[in-house]
């Protein structure tokens, strides 16, 4: 039983902190990630990509799509 509670809570506290994660992503986001919309450049343009990239893996993963499709 030892193991299990070790599990469930690691498992809850991963849990907590992605949905932390996503909460400050999502702040970021409606805040054009600290850019000024009217001034935005070729490296505002890649910052973001890169981030698309990071996330697109994370969603290929936990939905079986892209590289990760079954």
């Amino acid at each position: 039983m030892t193991n299990a509670r070790t599990a469930i809570d690691a498992f809850i506290a991963a849990k907590l902190e992605i949905d932390d994660m996503l909460e400050r992503l999502k702040s970021l986001s409606d805040e054009h990630f600290n850019t000024d919309p009217d001034a935005i450049n070729w490296a505002d343009v890649g910052t973001l990509d890169h981030y698309r990239g990071r996330l697109r893996e994370i969603c290929d993963s936990a939905f079986h799509e892209g590289e990760y499709a079954q």
